[in-house]
């Protein structure tokens, strides 16, 4: 029998989450709740769902154990925090917050709650992230002090429904200036510097493509770690070109990595402990060695999963660590270090590009 009865919230999105649901042995989806009828209507047919909610608050009180946030990004808070006081276990999509009074909400829940809190950072278990985390744990980079991540991605088509009007994303991810959607990207990386940032200098390109958004059509937030680490993040919603969503580098003191920009290119890696010459590699030389077991004989539902297998991680070592009592993988307070540095980057660009300290919450 399911030992954890699941709800989701926020059907469009919260369907990708299903099919792991229905992989873990331990959870069941019972419920699922969307303000649209026809979105929830068709989600909970096409998936047999029984409980249908168009009430956030009365799926919460239906005898659900977890739930599965996955609205708008400035819902995540309120929605989380609602359940955190009911004791149902929260896994909320990314962003964790939008404004830093929302971060304090969301720690008091978290910290006095007896359920837990996990942030559904899906590209932390992207394959090649999951091998370079593992090196880096290894001594195998020496000391690392410089990162790169980017997540470009034209979604002008998304900010708009077909009839023309606005949608969240208008508001939370381009109606402001700054890097409003940067967790993709910031959030592996500092798994691996496992340190937070510290500071945050913010410029942008300026508006080039669509007059009627706040956002610059890319944004540069550079981060410092409490070593001196520097961290560069690209975000670009804008742009007119292809995507590349998962673009990251790493450099150490005996190696470095560069990540796939698409088009045929490999992920590659020089290692200076396991090189003659100072040239590349392709990064799964090193996958028998020291790829961790998650990746080593993934089931085939992680293999079919969105986000490049993060879909079904986040689901799987979120139950795990809820059935075991343990710290979920990614927690409230990495929640914050991968979300924080994102807000204040909206108060640096706006004061362009002035160096402003990020709080340790």
């Amino acid at each position: 029998m399911a030992e954890l009865k699941v709800g989701i919230v926020g059907a469009p999105r919260g369907s990708s989450f299903i099919a792991a649901i229905g992989a873990v042995t331990e959870t069941e989806l019972v419920a699922v709740c969307d303000i649209n009828e026809a979105n929830l209507n068709r989600t909970a047919d096409h998936h047999g769902v029984p409980n249908r909610f168009t009430e956030y608050e009365a799926m919460l009180e239906s005898g659900i154990d977890m739930v599965v946030v996955s609205t708008p990004m400035s819902l995540h808070v309120p929605q989380s925090v609602a359940a955190l006081e009911r004791g149902i276990h929260v896994l909320s999509e990314v962003t964790a917050a939008t404004t830093l009074e929302q971060c304090v909400q969301l720690r008091d829940a978290a910290v006095n709650s007896s359920a837990k809190y996990m942030l559904s950072e899906n590209y932390c278990y992207m394959r090649p992230n999951v091998l370079v985390k593992s090196l880096v744990e290894h001594g195998l980079f020496g000391e690392i002090y410089f990162a790169e991540g980017e997540y470009v991605h034209d979604v002008k088509f998304l900010h708009h429904t077909a009839d023309g009007k606005p949608t969240w994303r208008y508001y939370d991810q381009v109606g402001k200036n700054g890097c409003t959607y940067g967790t993709h990207s910031l959030g592996p990386v500092l798994q691996w510097f496992k340190e937070p940032v510290v500071t945050v200098s913010c410029v942008g390109s300026g508006i080039h493509t669509d007059p009627e958004h706040l956002i610059d059509d890319t944004v540069l937030m550079n981060c410092k770690t409490a070593s001196g680490a520097l961290i560069k993040i690209r975000l670009d919603m804008m742009s007119n070109r292809p995507h590349n969503m998962a673009y990251y580098s790493l450099q150490g003191t005996k190696g470095c990595y560069e990540a796939s920009r698409g088009f045929g290119d490999q992920p590659k890696i020089w290692l200076a402990d396991h090189s003659e010459k100072v040239e590349w590699r392709s990064l799964y030389d090193f996958a028998d060695e020291f790829m961790p077991d998650i990746w080593k004989n993934p089931p085939d539902e992680a293999k079919r999963a969105g986000h490049g297998g993060g879909d079904y991680f986040v689901i799987r070592e979120f139950v795990d660590a809820v059935l075991n009592d343990m710290k979920p993988p990614i927690d409230i307070w990495d929640a914050l270090n991968f979300t924080v540095p994102g807000l204040v980057s909206e108060e640096s660009i706006a004061q362009n590009g002035a160096p402003l300290p990020v709080p340790n919450f």
